[in-house]
């Protein structure tokens, strides 16, 4: 595991980042940070009141003397962040309704990023993943050219790495359609599209060769109905969207995964049966693959790791450890 992580440390120390930690006293937050720091990695910054996150500290006999803590309570820039954040939000939200969102440590957090004052952010020891995503979509919104956000996981066997892709996010994939006109502004296919091309530029992050296969129950035309049209339509949107990404689909999982099987099934293609990466048709699928994945067979997971954001925000699970907290660190610094 070791290998995997240690291209991301070097490339962080000879690129230093700082990284936002919205839970500031939570336990596990000040125990990766405390490493992090002690290994130079990263800067941080800790979000909470400041004699709480030093007794936590003390009281795990973490050393965070060198992260710098910030209250939201008595933030010098704290109007002027506020002023920002009704801008930002067009009217959606009044002036008295950001200084409350920015009272908590998610929406504060996440304006830290926005304002440049940090590259990278990453929370949920105690909020929910939509407590993490919802400040982000809002205030740091999509990267230029993204659609949507999505997710995937980097699963983690010996040397064997895979990303799956969207496990997290996305329910399903639907059209967006002009409600005027009634015309397809972008469709479901494009969509799942962006997640698998995401999803590839995720992977090489961990030194992988993306290989990737647009998962179905079906393989080339032989199953029908379901997401079978949505996974096969994709494949062609990825293909045209990014020509240099080693894409194929629809393909079962087998056919993906086993040479054997793909050269009965799809024989010629250059993804069928070496694929690494996986894009499910839904989240069901997604979820519930990368967890099989996990529990029985034997890979580390790590994620879920957001995509398509204007700047790299995480969530942790919130039955996390310090040292999946320490790995999702350096995983959101190198995105930045």
């Amino acid at each position: 595991m070791a290998d995997m992580f240690a291209p991301l440390v070097a490339q962080l120390k000879a690129n230093p980042k700082t990284i936002v930690f919205t839970e500031g006293n939570d336990p596990r937050i000040l125990e990766a940070a405390s490493k992090l720091l002690a290994e130079g990695v990263l800067k941080v910054v800790m979000v909470g009141n400041e004699a709480e996150c030093k007794a936590a500290a003390a009281a795990g006999n973490f050393d965070i003397s060198a992260a710098e803590i910030i209250d939201p309570e008595n933030y010098a820039g704290f109007d002027e962040m506020v002023s920002t954040m009704v801008e930002l939000r067009k009217g959606k939200m009044t002036a008295d309704e950001c200084r409350k969102a920015l009272s908590k440590g998610n929406y504060f957090g996440t304006m830290l990023v926005k304002m440049g004052y940090a590259d990278s952010l990453l929370g949920g020891a105690t909020y929910s993943t939509a407590d993490t995503v919802r400040p982000a979509l809002q205030i740091v919104k999509t990267k230029k050219g993204a659609h949507l956000v999505s997710s995937c996981f980097i699963l983690v066997r010996g040397d064997e790495k895979l990303a799956m892709g969207d496990c997290a996010i996305n329910i399903d994939y639907q059209d967006n359609v002009d409600k005027a006109t009634g015309e397809v502004t972008f469709s479901a296919a494009q969509k799942l599209a962006e997640v698998a091309i995401e999803t590839a530029k995720t992977a090489e992050i961990f030194g992988m060769d993306p290989k990737v296969a647009m998962l179905s129950f079906s393989t080339k035309g032989s199953g029908k109905g379901g997401t079978v049209a949505l996974s096969h339509d994709a494949t062609i949107k990825a293909q045209e969207m990014d020509p240099e990404l080693a894409v194929d689909g629809e393909l079962q999982f087998d056919a993906a995964v086993a040479p054997e099987v793909a050269q009965v099934k799809c024989k010629g293609s250059k993804v069928a049966g070496q694929a690494n990466t996986f894009i499910f048709p839904c989240i069901e699928a997604g979820n519930i693959g990368y967890k099989i994945a996990q529990r029985l067979g034997g890979f580390a997971a790590y994620g879920p790791i957001l995509q398509g954001l204007n700047a790299p925000i995480n969530d942790l699970s919130r039955g996390c450890n310090a040292d999946e907290v320490y790995k999702m660190s350096l995983i959101t610094a190198c995105q930045s």
